[in-house]
């Protein structure tokens, strides 16, 4: 017990550290490319962080072959966009509030509106159809041929869409460590890159780690792994995204810190999910379905204050993220 605890903060310390090294590797690289604020923070930064909650799945469907293994892949499926439009949401919400406290930066939330509207639409209009669309006899193959079809128009708005570029450019870490010995300065995209792929790996095995010692703790509880995949796994899978967007709100960098968790959002309902349509039975009910149903108000939420009010409160964030806490709620209280 003690072993798994140490393992845990361990662990929770490599994916903050990696964190830290990926958000400055990504800032230099997209700056290096001249790419959009939009492009860095909903593209490359989402999908990046998005590997290990999309590995887990497909580790536990095509390695882990049977009803425990299906359950473990649609739990850690339906987990993550639940995870992102709840507790990540939530997160940044608090970080606004404590450094607004600590005076660090103002109350208001300076993300750029167009790419959250978007990031958002593309997640209720995918998601839905990805829940529901199978629940009312929808041939599977024809719902997850659409999902992917619909990442890559996705993909498209996003490249084609007006926004900021990057204006703080932060000196790359690896730069500062080695830049005496490497011509670094001179191949700052190449390093850039480097560090990027350096930070992942960091970030994978310590989530990876995390999993493990929240596994061995929940087994001694006695929780089953449904309720270990939907409810805690993707907690520690879904880290790099919310200490990534920690890092980017404490330095007032809202559009990365949103984009980098609503085109998280995206990503997560269309590719793994039509993996999960297409591999497993499919079968979303009880707490599944209310999971989904949970993820879906909160983006809704945050959407109609776009809508109607032209910005993003982070009252609202923190009022989206409270889905995530009734929600354990629910799912503990039996236990």
């Amino acid at each position: 017990m003690t072993e798994d605890i140490f393992l845990l903060f361990f662990n929770l310390f490599l994916i903050l550290l990696s964190a830290e090294v990926f958000t400055n590797g990504i800032e230099v690289f997209g700056k290096k490319l001249s790419l959009s604020q939009a492009v860095v923070g909903s593209i490359l930064a989402a999908v990046g962080t998005a590997l290990p909650e999309t590995i887990l799945p497909m580790v536990a469907i095509f390695l882990h072959k049977g009803e425990a293994g299906d359950k473990i892949g649609i739990g850690a499926i339906l987990g993550a966009p639940f995870m992102l439009a709840t507790l990540a949401f939530l997160i940044i919400g608090l970080t606004v509030f404590i450094s607004y406290i600590l005076k660090r930066r103002s109350f208001i939330f300076e993300a750029e509106i167009p790419t959250v509207k978007r990031d958002l639409i593309f997640f209720l209009f995918m998601y839905s159809a990805g829940i529901f669309l199978p629940i009312l006899k929808m041939p599977h193959i024809i719902v997850a041929f659409f999902l992917i079809i619909g990442y890559i128009v996705y993909l498209y708005f996003t490249f084609k869409s007006e926004s900021d570029a990057i204006i703080h450019e932060e000196k790359l870490y690896l730069e500062r460590l080695f830049g005496k010995f490497l011509p670094i300065a001179r191949f700052k995209g190449f390093f850039s890159f480097i560090q990027i792929l350096l930070a992942l790996f960091i970030m994978i095995e310590g989530a990876h780690g995390f999993v493990s010692a929240l596994q061995h703790i929940s087994e001694m509880f006695g929780f089953d792994p449904l309720l270990f995949s939907l409810l805690i796994a993707p907690v520690a899978t879904e880290l790099p995204e919310k200490f990534n967007s920690v890092t980017w709100t404490f330095k007032g960098r809202d559009t990365l810190a949103m984009g980098n968790v609503t085109g998280a959002m995206v990503f997560q309902s269309t590719f793994p999910v039509s993996v999960g349509i297409i591999f497993t039975e499919w079968n979303i009910t009880g707490y599944a379905l209310l999971s989904a149903c949970l993820a879906l108000l909160a983006g809704l939420i945050v959407l109609g204050e776009i809508h109607f009010r032209k910005r993003i409160s982070p009252v609202t964030l923190i009022l989206s993220g409270s889905f995530y806490l009734i929600y354990a709620v629910l799912i503990i209280k039996p236990f």
